[in-house]
């Protein structure tokens, strides 16, 4: 199955590209590849939640938030390669958490990212990955997400 059929399955509708915050663009291609700037949890322009993960945002919410950065990477993607079934693979994953100081569950909080582009890509969204755990985001955001992604 394709993953736009996997998307429309899903009822998944794929959001518009995030304005950048800085001097940057949401994603680059370099030979293959496609590196996408870190991606926060915007929704129509505006920031889901703010806040450390282990204090204001537990770790389902923290979950979700990270489903929502990797849908805007994914958007981002999709918006330098035109075409989604256009993905080989997803190489890489790496997820930012704002953590309270004793929190130490940031690969769960980044599962929520992984899960959703194994939804979407299947066996193509299986993927390498790291979970750091940070003091602060931008705009107090508690989650990031970027992504590496092969395409033909």
């Amino acid at each position: 199955m394709s993953a736009n059929q996997r998307i429309g399955d899903l009822g998944i509708v794929l959001p518009q590209v995030v304005a950048p915050a800085g001097a940057y663009v949401p994603a680059v291609i370099s030979g293959n590849l496609v590196f996408t700037a870190g991606q926060i949890p915007m929704v129509d322009g505006k920031l889901v939640a703010t806040g450390k993960v282990g204090k204001e945002i537990s770790v389902e919410q923290a979950k979700d938030i990270a489903r929502i950065c990797a849908l805007n990477a994914v958007a981002a993607v999709k918006s330098v390669i035109g075409d989604l079934d256009r993905v080989k693979k997803v190489v890489k994953v790496v997820g930012f958490v704002a953590s309270e100081p004793s929190f130490t569950q940031q690969p769960a909080v980044v599962n929520g990212a992984s899960e959703l582009l194994e939804q979407i890509f299947g066996e193509k969204g299986i993927h390498a990955r790291s979970a750091v755990g940070v003091a602060v985001l931008p705009l107090d955001a508690p989650v990031e997400v970027e992504l590496v992604v092969e395409f033909d």
